[in-house]
């Protein structure tokens, strides 16, 4: 059975060491971290390396026999400066996490590759992936976009996310991801939706709080697991206003293991 984590989306509102506790009582064992918010002001969690915070936290990672495998979030915006980030990263790295995750949030693709590629030299030190996550409202909006921004940054731990919402959302498909070279594809994100999306100024709403369990909409899942490598990363990101988040996490693992992957 291939290790299950869950991203940190899926139970936001749970600070990193209850979410470590609801995610083993779940069955999951690992879990992302929003350790850096997506947009100034939004929720997230920082936790310095060597902190009492992060002491405690490695207790309880260690006591739950849970591992880190995300942090995030950074946006690559035309404001990116690198040494904003180094403490994010050495937080990850003494938490053991094998990740940070970012987005495409520049219209200069040239600066956007130097960007990501300096953000990737730097992560290397720290023993920290650097994945890319397209989404369709952003800048890098689909996989191709972020393909193309990773094969151009020419970094050995670069690597594609691949959300299914947005991998479907942004107009791809399972033989999309099937077509690309299995080097670049380091991590997947399940969760379900209809097929059909919503309307365009629904499309983030979606994202952040309406989306289903996998098995409870008409997204391809298991054909999507199918055309992956078998050393992707697969996480959980169910975020939904229908359930209590420690429901959540139970109802998220249960559904996902019942996928034929």
């Amino acid at each position: 059975m291939r290790p299950l984590a869950v991203a940190h989306l899926t139970a936001l509102d749970l600070a990193p060491v209850d979410l470590v506790r609801e995610a083993a009582r779940a069955g999951f064992s690992a879990v992302g971290l929003r350790l850096h918010p997506v947009l100034p002001g939004a929720t997230a969690y920082p936790v310095a390396s060597g902190s009492p915070a992060a002491r405690e936290l490695k207790t309880v990672l260690a006591g739950e026999g849970v591992q880190v495998g995300d942090i995030e979030f950074v946006s690559l915006t035309p404001q990116f400066r690198l040494g904003d980030h180094e403490g994010l990263l050495a937080a990850g790295a003494d938490l053991g996490a094998s990740s940070l995750t970012v987005s495409g949030d520049d219209l200069d693709h040239a600066r956007l590759v130097h960007n990501y590629a300096s953000l990737c030299e730097l992560a290397n030190g720290y023993g920290l992936r650097v994945d890319l996550e397209f989404m369709r409202w952003r800048a890098v909006a689909n996989l191709q976009q972020a393909v193309a921004v990773v094969t151009g940054a020419g970094q050995g731990n670069a690597g594609v996310l691949v959300d299914a919402l947005h991998l479907y959302r942004s107009g791809g498909d399972e033989q999309a991801v099937a077509q690309v070279d299995p080097q670049y594809l380091r991590a997947v994100q399940l969760c379900d939706a209809p097929r059909s999306p919503p309307p365009e100024d629904l499309i983030i709403q979606e994202a952040r709080e309406g989306r289903l369990l996998p098995g409870q909409g008409a997204l391809p899942l298991e054909a999507l697991l199918g055309v992956l490598p078998t050393h992707v990363a697969v996480s959980v990101e169910t975020p939904s206003r229908l359930l209590t988040n420690s429901d959540r996490l139970v109802a998220a693992y249960q559904a996902t293991r019942l996928l034929n992957y």
